[in-house]
């Protein structure tokens, strides 16, 4: 009985994860990300390689002031 408390409440939380992302696509416009390359964190791309998905530069992102 308390397997099944765990997964229900696991399934709900889940869900609400999955709601809140998909609102916040609905809210945005264009339903994009902002900033989603991994490769513009200065934390992440130490050598300042550019994104392996859309290929941008990391100095050329305007978010970046680096």
């Amino acid at each position: 009985m308390v397997a099944l408390k765990l997964i229900g409440i696991s399934i709900v939380l889940l869900g609400l994860g999955v709601a809140g992302i998909a609102i916040k696509i609905w809210a945005k416009k264009d339903g994009e990300f902002a900033g989603t390359c991994a490769s513009q964190s200065p934390f992440l791309n130490k050598d300042g390689e550019a994104c392996s998905l859309c290929g941008k530069d990391p100095n050329a992102c305007e978010e970046n002031p680096a």
